[in-house]
């Protein structure tokens, strides 16, 4: 990562001491990290496929009661939050444990890409994947009958939301690969994964929970995302600050923690 410079007697260039400037490491790292996930089968089954399948199947078989109105507007938003949560959380959690603990981290920490800089790039690398996965998303949810109601303002809000859910959960999937071991990372990840799939207003409406978990239910991050997302693209309800507030409380918590505990072997 040094930057070539020109040599004025011989016009040839050579190496510069010196690291290349943040943002052209960050880059690099960012566009590696994205060509390992799309390469990445059993990832591309958790962002891609899975949520897919549950919009296509909830939406289509009356099994739960999600309330008046076509059931693919409740599920459409919190499919796309799930999705998020999948490639951000889940997929970076068990991709970087392992590439923790087969060496590749520690080979980066002998490089100038600082912890903050490794952050910034897988962030960068989730988000190039999740506007594929919105795509899909959205088409699979439009040919289901789902029709948002939003304007700029809405899409603008909804687009923050991911935004910030995506910084939350990167940094909380750096800080679980970055401490314990591939083999519980991998266990933890998906136990996360089901957990939040059941309680975080994915696919079951929070109120149906009890009275006494909904306000530790509606403080987590995914709850905060789906809820926010259906608000406005569902439910045409003016966008809320309490969302973006608490994922963007759940990522400067995130990002303080991964950078200070985060191991690089």
């Amino acid at each position: 990562m040094t930057e070539p410079r020109t040599s004025t007697a011989s016009g040839l260039f050579t190496p510069a001491p010196g690291a290349a400037p943040p943002h052209r490491m960050v880059a690099a790292q960012a566009a590696m990290e994205l060509r390992i996930m799309l390469r990445n089968g059993e990832q591309l089954l958790l962002t891609m496929v899975i949520p897919l399948l549950l919009l296509a199947g909830f939406s289509v078989t009356p099994v739960l009661d999600l309330g008046p109105g076509p059931r693919v507007d409740f599920l459409a938003p919190g499919v796309l939050a799930l999705a998020v949560l999948s490639t951000a959380f889940t997929g970076q959690a068990i991709g970087t444990g392992f590439e923790r603990r087969y060496g590749v981290l520690k080979r980066l920490g002998a490089t100038p890409l600082p912890r903050g800089g490794l952050l910034a790039a897988k962030t960068l690398a989730v988000l190039g994947v999740q506007l594929v996965q919105i795509v899909l998303i959205c088409a699979t949810a439009a040919a289901l009958g789902w029709s948002p109601r939003a304007g700029a303002w809405d899409i603008a809000y909804a687009l923050l939301l991911v935004l910030l859910a995506t910084a939350c959960f990167t940094a909380l999937a750096l800080l679980m690969a970055g401490t314990l071991r591939a083999e519980a990372t991998l266990a933890a990840a998906n136990l996360v994964y089901v957990v939040l799939l059941g309680l975080g207003g994915v696919i079951f409406p929070v109120d149906r929970l009890p009275g006494a978990v909904q306000p530790v239910v509606e403080a987590l991050p995914i709850t905060a995302l789906s809820q926010g997302l259906r608000a406005v693209l569902a439910e045409g309800a003016a966008p809320s600050p309490w969302p973006a507030v608490v994922l963007a409380a759940w990522a400067a918590v995130g990002a303080v923690l991964a950078a200070r505990f985060f191991r690089w072997e």
